[in-house]
């Protein structure tokens, strides 16, 4: 199924390139999903068991209202129209600490739907900051992908806070997709405020770490990131993995004339 939420970074043109890498059984295991975002991933494999997480609170809070709540959810969300008064004002509420779990998920539903070009964008106190968008008649409460969502988080854990998570709640014959802020292959290509604090070389070299541990433990991981001369020398050949090299269309910048081509890794230790 579709992601319900649209996220900068997402992995919707990636998705059967990523799974291809996975085992062949990869519905009869059990899945993790450190780096949420939209799940773009997690959504085509439809996994029934397993871990999400995210450092994003406002966002992991979400899909527990999905999986817990989802006719409230309905209801509020469908209380809100798409104009652009109400817009500056839902996006005010929004950054307004205190209310309600379900309010706070609808309005995260509402502001994705609504924004200019479904960015989750947060200044230097945290607070959302992506102006309205132009869009022609948005869905803004896709009913039947909120209920399914909800059916598939049943037995779904979800967790807001470090990667490092995973080696707790994993065991062998697990898979988990890893997908972190891409280290930049620029001074101009980073981009990690969906939340206020962003994500460092070395914080890239504690992921390679917990990725070295998982490969230990017998867990199969796939992980995507940059082709940088970091994530080369973090994950290089001589370590024992195998890499992807190919090229890319970068979408995250607002300016349709300033994105460009890359070249992203794909890193597994699953055999080829």
């Amino acid at each position: 199924m579709r992601p319900l939420l649209k996220w900068a970074g997402g992995k919707r043109s990636l998705v059967k390139r990523i799974v291809e890498m996975f085992p062949d059984d990869i519905q009869d295991r059990r899945y993790h999903e450190p780096f949420f975002g939209g799940g773009a991933v997690f959504f085509h494999v439809e996994p029934s068991r397993g871990t999400i997480n995210d450092i994003n609170p406002q966002l992991m809070n979400f899909y527990r209202v999905v999986r817990d709540s989802p006719e409230e959810l309905i209801e509020e969300a469908s209380n809100y129209s798409y104009e652009e008064s109400e817009y500056y004002e839902r996006r005010e509420r929004f950054n307004t600490p205190g209310i309600t779990d379900v309010e706070y998920a609808a309005l995260l539903l509402y502001l994705n739907k609504t924004a200019y070009n479904g960015l989750y964008r947060v200044n230097s106190k945290g607070g959302f900051n992506v102006p309205y968008g132009r869009h022609k008649n948005p869905t803004i409460v896709p009913k039947r992908a909120i209920m399914r969502t909800s059916k598939l988080l049943e037995n779904v854990e979800i967790h807001c806070g470090d990667f490092s998570y995973l080696l707790d709640v994993t065991k062998e014959g697990d898979i988990c997709y890893i997908d972190p802020p891409y280290h930049p292959a620029s001074d101009t290509a980073n981009f990690t405020n969906y939340v206020e604090n962003g994500f460092t070389p070395a914080d890239h070299e504690r992921l390679r770490e917990t990725c070295n541990d998982l490969d230990v433990m017998g867990v199969t991981f796939v992980l995507s990131n940059s082709d940088t001369e970091l994530i080369w020398n973090l994950y290089g050949e001589e370590k024992g993995y195998r890499i992807i090299s190919f090229s890319t269309r970068r979408m995250i910048s607002s300016k349709v004339s300033s994105r460009g081509s890359g070249r992203d890794l794909l890193i597994t230790n699953s055999p080829s």
